[in-house]
């Protein structure tokens, strides 16, 4: 039985039956104010190439009322079987099919969601479909190259605004609540959208070249709309317009541009055609620093990328995913770096210490895949949206601008978006269109980074003179050492790289780049570079300088030298990104010892600008102390970090961002009893430093480390709520009790998420956050008998989200043992899970693997 999953050959054969002409779906939401289920009634028209073929159409919902083909009223209960009605006899030529069923409200983030705001107690709505979600609200053919055009017509509660993929009726044309939207162009069914509540709304309009003007809108919930800055993410996405426009030379194809802030949203945002979903924390309640700013802009611009790369030219099947969001995310980026009067850029810098890391770890796990992966369905897909889809396609495609040029690029990316408006490709589309316009042949190098998986390691192999001088020089090119259970060989692969010469400058003591050259490197273990044989020998050489390839790279002894004494002090942002992502790959490779990698940033992070490098080395510096240092040494390492945080903190310019991240920094990891009482004076306003605003979230943020220490506990969770009495303050509160430091707080963490199975997605995230805790090992180390106990049937049992939540956040990765690793080796041999579930546990078991081989490394360091 296919349960709710769809082949790729089943999606195939339907593709060639059918076509799909039109939808027209009536949704009864009145009732939405008390929940339940909501009639949905869908007509579809669509044409068949075979008379008498059989075919069907996908349904999850609790009941079907009524199924009528060309007229002919079918046995629903007969026709219904397993989230798919059967449509037997097809018509050669023109069909019309109507279903009528109750579909659910959810509170899982797919399908229609359904939230109440406690601020208003009043419901609001929005949909998620991707991937296969719009068949919880209307039958539908749920694949994205079935593509049709969509009217919607929504009955809402009185007083409640409704948002689809076209323009929203005007007031005067709604008459008994009832919201008739026109008919929208032709789309997937995934990136159709319903919005629908009482939202508070500010509209705008982007006016371009030649007269056209596009309506604006922005929306959230009234709770948060003191908090809304309208003007600035309208700023954002005017400058995308712009650029986008300009680059892809294709008009923005929808009629208007909404952008809505949604509670509970499992993703960052959703690129529905017109109608985009984005999470409503990025509606900052408190001061944030600038790099959830840059991080909003760069999602705003992904998702407006979209409506080109993906949603006007959409992927035929998921093992093209890439292109979307590959794509989505390399022009977003490039927008921020390059667009006229930016904001940030230096978002190349972002890109290269945070989604590339992301991409490194993913690509280093077993589960690691081509950027064109092997798709076969829908439970494939659901667990494909990872750091090799967006973040190393990104990379490949940065390093393919390099390769053949930006103008030839955005040439062929224009003659693209021309010859497939409004319909599907496969990957050779693309590159044909790019081939044409830049005059290279792209086979070998389509083969070499996106149908193979792997990451390359390049080293520098330099000799000098006595004095100094090279005398040779060459790349190093090692192939990627697959993980264990990896799919593919390993390769070497043609990188189009800089290198570049930095030097210490003696009168500023800065580190200037004083050479740079850009080359291609060939598909070779050794790649010489005669043009800098000759010179002086600088005291760095940085590979991939400017970060044009996607490899681990290494420094050579000297260069090592240099950065270790020095890091802080290279002039420009991304050099000095580039050799802090080098060292944190060191670290987890076990090459270099948590503790080095400790004092590393302890001795550059201090002159270290860039918010959003310094935010991230926290992290880092906290992960490798926790899970990759020696055991016998992690307190000692703790103590030190928690010592430089505090210092830091009272260090940083008042008011600014580094003081902000520094509190943030200090208040994840207090543990002596004099910072603990530190903390505590900080959130009852007994101490102060000077400038720092402890609002509403950095409130929280020390009040949950006061809780999970055992120093503050239910009675100041309470209190907290009750001065924050918002779904935000809800979660913050469900992962505080989570994280109090006792069996009973543990144990009513786990059976309200593992036993009880109805919290909604984003509580139900708060608790798993609160529950792993990693100074509470003893607390966990019970658990990680249940959790295998448990993890089948909840991913049998919950829906796709809510189960991966479950699978990837109650794993026992804080129990950095052979034990842990046996008993996932035994789990894996004996519960025969799917490959989805077999793929997440088998990431997470890496994560322990890689820790055990670091924490052996930086033993032996000792």
């Amino acid at each position: 039985m296919p349960g709710t999953n769809l082949t790729r050959e089943e999606a195939q054969q339907r593709a060639k039956l059918l076509t799909i002409d039109s939808y027209e779906i009536d949704l009864d939401l009145s009732g939405a104010q008390e929940g339940g289920t909501f009639r949905s009634a869908t007509t579809v028209r669509f044409e068949a190439s075979e008379a008498g073929a059989e075919s069907f159409i996908d349904l999850v919902a609790p009941s079907v009322h009524e199924v009528v083909l060309n007229g002919t009223a079918l046995d629903a209960s007969a026709v219904f079987q397993d989230s798919r009605i059967a449509l037997p006899g097809l018509l050669a030529g023109r069909n019309e099919l109507r279903v009528v069923a109750d579909c659910a409200y959810t509170n899982t983030g797919e399908g229609l969601h359904r939230f109440v705001d406690p601020v208003d107690e009043q419901a609001y709505l929005y949909t998620q479909f991707e991937v296969p979600d719009a068949r919880r609200v209307f039958a539908s053919f749920e694949q994205p190259d079935l593509k049709a055009t969509f009217r919607f017509t929504v009955t809402a509660p009185e007083g409640w605004t409704v948002i689809s993929n076209s323009p929203t009726p005007e007031a005067a044309d709604v008459k008994d609540n009832v919201w008739r939207f026109e008919p929208t162009p032709r789309i997937s069914t995934y990136i159709t959208a319903l919005i629908v509540g009482p939202y508070h709304a500010v509209h705008s309009s982007y006016e371009g070249a030649d007269g056209q003007s596009v309506p604006l809108g922005i929306y959230c919930r009234p709770s948060l709309a003191e908090f809304l800055d309208a003007d600035a993410i309208f700023d954002v996405t005017r400058q995308g317009f712009t650029w986008f426009q300009e680059k892809f030379a294709y008009d923005y194809p929808f009629a208007k541009y909404d952008q809505l802030f949604v509670p509970e949203f499992n993703a960052g945002a959703m690129e529905n055609a017109g109608a985009v979903t984005i999470r409503d924390q990025y509606v900052f309640r408190s001061k944030v620093t600038d790099a959830a700013y840059e991080l909003r802009a760069e999602t705003i611009l992904h998702e407006l990328a979209h409506m080109w790369f993906g949603d006007l030219v959409t992927m035929e099947w998921w093992n093209d995913l890439w292109l979307n969001e590959s794509f989505a995310t390399y022009t977003s980026i490039a927008c921020q770096a390059y667009a006229e009067d930016s904001k940030w850029p230096h978002a190349w810098t972002s890109f290269a210490n945070s989604m590339k890391t992301w991409a490194y770890r993913q690509d280093q796990l077993p589960s690691t895949h081509p950027i064109m992966a092997d798709i076969r369905d829908l439970d494939d897909v659901l667990v494909n949206f990872d750091g090799i889809t967006y973040a190393k396609g990104a990379s490949v495609l940065k390093q393919l601008v390099a390769y053949v040029g930006m103008e030839p690029f955005f040439k062929g990316v224009q003659a693209y978006f021309k010859a497939h408006a409004f319909g599907n490709t496969r990957l050779s589309d693309l590159l044909g269109a790019l081939e044409e316009t830049s005059g290279r042949d792209l086979t070998t190098w389509s083969k070499a980074w996106l149908e193979t998986a792997g990451i390359n390691i390049l080293r520098p192999a330099i000799e000098t003179d006595a004095n100094g001088v090279i005398t040779s020089f060459a790349v190093r090119q090692e192939a990627p050492a697959l993980p264990a259970g990896a799919k593919g060989e390993p390769v070497l692969r043609p990188h189009r790289i800089a290198i570049g010469f930095y030097s210490i400058d003696r009168e500023s003591g800065r580190l200037l780049r004083e050479r740079r050259v850009e080359l291609d490197v060939s598909a070779a273990e050794l790649t010489d570079v005669p043009e800098l044989v000759g010179l002086q020998r600088p005291d760095v050489v940085l590979l991939n300088d400017d970060d044009l390839s996607y490899a681990k790279v290494r420094l050579d002894e000297l260069s090592l030298a240099t950065v270790t004494a020095h890091l802080g002090d290279f002039q420009e942002s991304l050099p000095r990104a580039l050799c802090w992502a080098s060292a944190w790959d060191m670290t987890r490779d076990g090459e270099l010892a948590a503790r080095d990698y400790l004092a590393l940033v302890l001795s550059g992070i201090g002159k270290e600008s860039d918010i959003g490098v310094v935010q991230s080395l926290h992290r880092q510096v906290k992960l490798a102390v926790d899970l990759y240092a020696d055991p016998a040494w992690r307190e000692s390492g703790l103590a030190t970090w928690t010592e430089a945080t505090l210092e830091h903190l009272r260090a940083a310019p008042a008011g600014s961002d580094h003081q902000l991240a520094w509190a943030r920094a200090f208040a994840a990891t207090a543990r002596t009893e004099g910072q603990l009482t530190f903390l505590a004076a900080l959130l009852d306003g007994h101490a102060e430093i000077g400038g720092l605003v402890v609002d509403t979230e950095l409130r929280w943020a020390f009040l949950e480390r006061l809780v999970a220490t055992g120093v503050l506990g239910e009675a100041a969770i309470a209190a907290e709520l009750e001065r924050d009495k918002t779904a935000a303050g809800e979660r913050h509160a469900a992962t505080a009790r989570a994280a109090r430091p006792t069996a009973e707080a543990k144990a009513e963490a786990w059976a309200a998420v593992v036993e009880s199975g109805d919290l909604p997605n984003a509580v139900q995230e708060a608790v798993i956050g609160g529950f792993v805790q990693t100074d509470q090992r003893e607390l966990l180390a019970p658990y990680a008998e249940k959790y295998f106990a448990a993890v089948k049937d909840v991913w049998d049992s919950r829906s796709h989200e809510i189960a991966q939540q479950i699978a990837v956040g109650l794993y026992p990765a804080l129990l950095v043992s052979q034990g842990t690793l046996d008993a996932t080796d035994a789990w894996l041999s004996a519960a025969e899970p799917n490959a989805a579930l077999r793929r997440l546990v088998s990431e997470s078991r890496s994560g322990v693997e890689r820790a055990l081989r670091a924490q052996s490394a930086d033993a032996a360091s000792a």
